[in-house]
């Protein structure tokens, strides 16, 4: 397939507005591709280079990518962020570029889109003293051998920001259409091996073949999630539910192998060698091949610290000695979803817990109260919150372990402080003593893959967090005008609210009523944020909560 044939494929998704049109268009794609170039155009069509269980990163931001465009343009990298900022778009600015494109000494050959696969692996391989250089002359051979479309969606690919509005689900969908295959099987197979490009293939070989996916070792599965709820709502809908500790702490995902040891954070990045204390405890509490999902906190005389101190270690790529010593880790264990060989995320939460209190050292398994009496579960959430702790989570004893997915069968129940985790896709610059940072944050939910703004945050922060996620943002801005500018969403707050009020201001069609930024959740990935059918569905329990208080 022809990189100028994808990019066709993407201009005309991208000017579709029905989701069944999308899955139309991708599922009669599929079939006519070969072995090779299946798994690279899903991960394409859905702005992703690397499988979702991969650590590996491009390494390219948008300074580089100005930088290679300029070059590729015949201007300076002003010209192409000028550029950027009056079409408000990267992808479109490059388009109308290359366009115009001056540097024809270029070597020009078409595009495969497997050979442009296998020269972004080769970018994110480059490392060292010299690699931004190479790095960029690199993307300037790929955009001189670029036609202008092909250039738009090469850009976002390399920012991994597509912006056509496919989601994963809509791509499963096509899957399963494409190939003959049941829907469910597809979405069982990604839950496992977490590689949407490596489902298709197995899809195209049968049923049989998504049938006998298993979890690999040392291939981290996305972490199941939670949604808000009530002890009353969920022993009404389920009787009897198991009640643990919510943790104020990183979510981890442990991999054993022998006397081998791998620690993956809630983005899947491997942070083995930040932690070697905390993987050398869960080392020492099986003798069994597993995969441990849990949480990690950090502790101080018997108390629990603040989120912010385990992120400190997480971060740490030096002096891990030292911060060890300054900086004591527990490991809270709560789920399993591998023993020897054997995968386990299919068996109600029941079993899985059976198992794990017998393979895991008791010491590190979290404590689990199971009951119907929501005052028995009332008095576990107010010891969770004596002890120092968020709240408490209920989780159905009967449901599986659904990779990825928040439903109703995790719930997590806090003091009444209503948050939500929404990505950055904007800011204005701050006034006065702040006129040197981003004053006020445009933040965003998701809906079928696409980013939508909610809501502006400029209270609850203070100069430092300012000044550290000013640091964070800078290298990401992709357009400004005035005191106005845009990123490329990399980055995840908390934020806090009052109420959720129905406004014509966002294109959410909802705004937040005293927004305030809680936290920086750099722990989550821009996939993890709130969905719009949540705060639907929030803004619905909180009119019912309303209508009954009136009554």
């Amino acid at each position: 397939m022809l990189f100028l044939e994808f990019s066709r494929c993407c201009e005309e998704i991208e000017n579709l507005s029905g989701r069944l049109d999308m899955i139309d268009v991708i599922g009669r794609v599929l079939p006519g591709l070969s072995p090779e170039e299946l798994p690279v155009f899903v991960r394409f069509i859905m702005g992703k280079i690397f499988p979702d269980w991969s650590a590996q990163k491009l390494g390219i931001g948008p300074s580089l990518l100005y930088e290679a465009v300029g070059y590729v343009a015949g201007i300076k990298k002003d010209a192409v962020i000028v550029k950027i900022n009056k079409t408000g778009d990267v992808g479109v600015a490059v388009e109308e570029l290359l366009s115009k494109k001056s540097q024809i000494s270029l070597s020009h050959q078409d595009l495969e889109i497997v050979d442009v696969y296998n020269k972004l692996i080769s970018i994110a391989a480059r490392g060292g003293a010299t690699s931004q250089k190479e790095k960029v002359r690199m993307v300037q051979l790929l955009l001189g051998d670029a036609s202008p479309l092909e250039g738009r969606y090469l850009a976002r690919i390399m920012l991994e920001e597509l912006r056509i509005g496919v989601g994963e689900g809509s791509v499963r969908e096509a899957i399963a259409t494409a190939f003959s295959v049941d829907s469910a099987l597809v979405e069982h197979a990604m839950q496992a091996i977490n590689d949407l490009g490596e489902v298709a293939r197995l899809a195209r070989i049968g049923q049989d073949a998504l049938r006998d996916v298993r979890i690999t070792l040392f291939h981290p599965v996305r972490m199941m999630l939670a949604q808000q709820g009530s002890i009353p709502g969920m022993v009404q809908e389920h009787g009897e539910v198991a009640a643990e500790f919510k943790y104020d702490g990183s979510r981890f995902q442990f991999h054993k192998k022998g006397n081998a040891g791998k620690m993956y954070s809630r983005r899947l990045e491997d942070v083995s060698g930040a932690l070697p204390d905390v993987i050398g405890l869960l080392l020492a509490s099986t003798d069994h091949d597993v995969i441990l999902d849990g949480e990690v906190i950090a502790t101080k005389d018997g108390r629990p610290m603040p989120f912010q101190s385990v992120l400190r270690r997480f971060r740490r790529r030096h002096d891990i000695a030292e911060a060890q010593e300054a900086i004591t880790l527990v490991p809270n264990v709560f789920d399993i979803l591998y023993i020897d060989g054997v995968t386990l995320i299919d068996l109600p939460f029941t079993d899985r817990r059976k198992r794990l209190v017998e393979m895991v050292t008791r010491q590190y398994v979290a404590p689990q109260v199971v009951s119907a009496d929501t005052q028995v579960i009332g008095r576990t959430y107010r010891d969770a919150l004596a002890a120092g702790h968020e709240g408490i989570m209920l989780k159905v004893p009967g449901s599986p372990y659904t990779p990825g997915q928040r439903g109703k069968n995790w719930i997590k129940i806090k003091p009444e402080v209503d948050t939500l985790d929404l990505a950055v896709i904007g800011a204005e610059w701050g006034e006065g003593k702040r006129a040197h940072v981003f004053g006020s944050f445009l933040v965003a939910c998701q809906d079928q893959g696409k980013l939508i703004p909610l809501s502006r945050v400029a209270t609850g922060f203070s100069d430092e967090q300012l000044a550290e996620v000013h640091d964070l943002l800078k290298d990401t801005v992709i357009s400004s005008a005035g005191k106005e500018v845009r990123f490329e969403p990399e980055l995840v707050f908390e934020v806090g609210y009052a109420e959720l009020q129905v406004s014509p201001t966002y294109e959410a069609g909802f705004a937040l009523r005293f927004p305030r930024f809680i936290r920086l959740r750099d722990d989550k990935d821009t996939t993890e944020i709130e969905t719009l059918d949540s705060i639907k569905d929030r803004y619905q329990r909180q009119s019912k909560s309303a209508q009954a208080y009136r009554k």
